[in-house]
């Protein structure tokens, strides 16, 4: 497939330059911002263009790729781009989950705690690391424990905003569980604070969802507590 031309997007925000907006923290929808011919090319191919494009940013920075430890890093970095911490831009990624019936007649919240996870910020590329909690309150049916882990990765391997990553997770789960007692607390350190800007250590950002059951303040208390305590 022949490469396309794609065009940078220099309009204006909501009346604002890119400039104009700075670090100011935009976000868009709920759902990831991806053009329609957005997996109209093949990995193999995304891989050679983003190789191509990063070679041509080292260069402009002024490194010598002629360098042993440098020549394969345009290859290294957009393998890394597309088959590891944005792979979960791709759909087909997305995990393969199976429903069981709840036997057990478990009736009480499930909760899967301190899932460590890795994202990037989408307005500098940069990480987010932080750990996500997660409960739900079963209909009828349960999944396997590794799976609600593997809805948080595909989830967090895309550029993101922490607001987004937690809803679209809690989304996921009310559908793939056939429930709406769904709660996910996000608790990520950005390294776009921390290690540029402000360039603040210590602050942390927190961020929640919670439907169903959980709307109810004893119930999300209970799960907070889990999360807290334990």
């Amino acid at each position: 497939m022949k490469q396309k031309e794609i065009m940078l997007n220099t309009q204006p925000i909501n009346g604002l330059t890119v400039e104009e907006i700075g670090d100011e923290h935009v976000g868009t929808s709920y759902d990831t911002p991806l053009r329609e011919d957005a997996f109209d090319i093949d990995d193999d191919l995304k891989i050679e263009l983003i190789e191509k494009h990063f070679k041509e940013i080292m260069q402009i920075m002024g490194l010598d790729l002629n360098d042993d430890s440098l020549s394969g890093t345009p290859h290294r970095v957009a393998k890394m781009y597309v088959k590891e911490i944005f792979s979960g831009l791709n759909p087909e990624n997305k995990p393969e989950v199976r429903l069981f019936d709840n036997k057990y007649s478990y009736s009480e919240m499930l909760v899967e705690k301190d899932i460590t996870f890795y994202s990037n910020c989408e307005h500098h590329f940069v990480p987010i690391v932080g750990k996500a909690h997660v409960a739900y309150i079963s209909s009828g049916k349960v999944i396997g424990l590794s799976k609600i882990n593997r809805i948080v990765q595909y989830y967090a391997k895309r550029p993101q905003v922490q607001e987004r990553l937690t809803v679209q997770i809690g989304n996921a789960l009310k559908e793939l569980l056939q429930t709406d007692d769904i709660a996910v607390v996000i608790d990520a350190e950005h390294l776009c604070v921390s290690s540029r800007g402000v360039e603040d250590t210590s602050s942390r950002t927190v961020t929640s969802h919670y439907s169903g059951q959980f709307r109810d303040d004893d119930k999300r208390h209970e799960f907070l507590n889990y999360i807290n305590n334990l």
